[in-house]
């Protein structure tokens, strides 16, 4: 099969383009045939080498933690999923990933592929739709009438989360650049900042139960997030490299986000695509074989939106 792989760490140009042999599921294990997987910037990160310690990967290693795709084969002791299954999942980031024309996974992270959509677009929706449903509900405990800042909701991330907390009936405050004002308008949001003109803080006027940063911002401006907060408040972030800040006098949390495989949840995600209730954006689709060409332009800042990669043959 066809896979896109790196032998060693390093810039995008360690990426290679090359046959593999098609790998075999042990028990609990599914072979799926790729449909598509996306591009995240975790996948640089691991890529560069910069993620060893919390994210420790065999070399050579294959990208690509999102799959759409359809069962091909069954390992031992697998229930539940049958061979022609359209599934999508969230794979572990520390085992090799879905840019190839075929990927194992552990069953228990698969769950059936919405039905309202193509299949290869599927594959955008896992990883960073799990990190919005995450932040805002498990961590975030958002209830209906509350009021929810989200910064840095142009991202994928953030157009998951401004469609979730509207559909959990909370206020949404949104920042985005002009590029993305339009799309954060489109998925629900209250209130769109542009961050390029305004002041955050100047912004918003009356305090926030919760804020969401999905933003590299620097600490100062994290730090300027928590007085925005309500007391009692939650602040959770998503950049893990800087920790979140707290403010133990008022009771506002800060937690740090690192997101988890759920098929449960995600097989929630799934429900509310088929209902229309959350709409899957999909800015570009690439062939597997040009991947290497877009993690060198993600490194430049020059990717917008979110692409799904697609293997030949699909």
């Amino acid at each position: 099969m066809k896979a896109v792989r790196f032998h060693e760490y390093g810039d995008p140009d360690v990426l290679r383009y090359e046959d593999v042999e098609q790998p075999v599921p042990g028990a609990g294990e599914v072979r799926v045939r790729v449909a598509a997987t996306s591009f995240n910037s975790v996948d640089g990160n691991i890529r560069g080498g910069f993620m060893r310690g919390p994210i420790p990967v065999v070399l050579p290693h294959t990208p690509g933690t999102d799959v759409a795709g359809t069962v091909d084969a069954l390992g031992d002791g697998v229930d539940g999923i049958a061979v022609g299954d359209d599934v999508i999942g969230f794979l572990p980031m520390d085992k090799p990933g879905a840019a190839a024309q075929y990927v194992l996974a552990p069953a228990e992270v698969l769950t059936p592929a919405p039905k309202s959509i193509p299949l290869p677009d599927a594959a955008a929706l896992p990883l960073v739709a799990l990190t919005a449903y995450q932040a805002l509900f498990d961590h975030g405990k958002l209830t209906a009438g509350q009021r929810v800042l989200i910064n840095g909701a142009g991202g994928a991330v953030g157009g998951y989360a401004v469609q979730l907390a509207k559909g959990a009936e909370a206020h949404v405050i949104a920042t985005a650049g002009p590029r993305s004002t339009e799309a954060v308008t489109s998925a629900g949001a209250d209130e769109v900042i542009d961050h390029t003109t305004t002041s955050v803080s100047a912004a918003v006027t009356e305090p926030v139960d919760l804020a969401l940063n999905l933003a590299p911002v620097d600490p100062a401006e994290l730090a300027a997030l928590v007085t925005l907060i309500r007391p009692g408040g939650i602040l959770v972030n998503t950049t893990v490299w800087m920790p979140a800040p707290s403010d133990e006098e008022r009771g506002v949390r800060g937690i740090d986000l690192f997101v988890r495989s759920d098929a449960e949840q995600l097989a929630r995600l799934v429900a509310l695509v088929d209902r229309g209730e959350l709409r899957v954006a999909v800015a570009e689709r690439v062939p597997l074989a040009e991947l290497p060409a877009l993690h060198a332009r993600a490194a430049e800042n020059a990717v917008h939106g979110k692409v799904i990669v697609v293997p030949p043959g699909t």
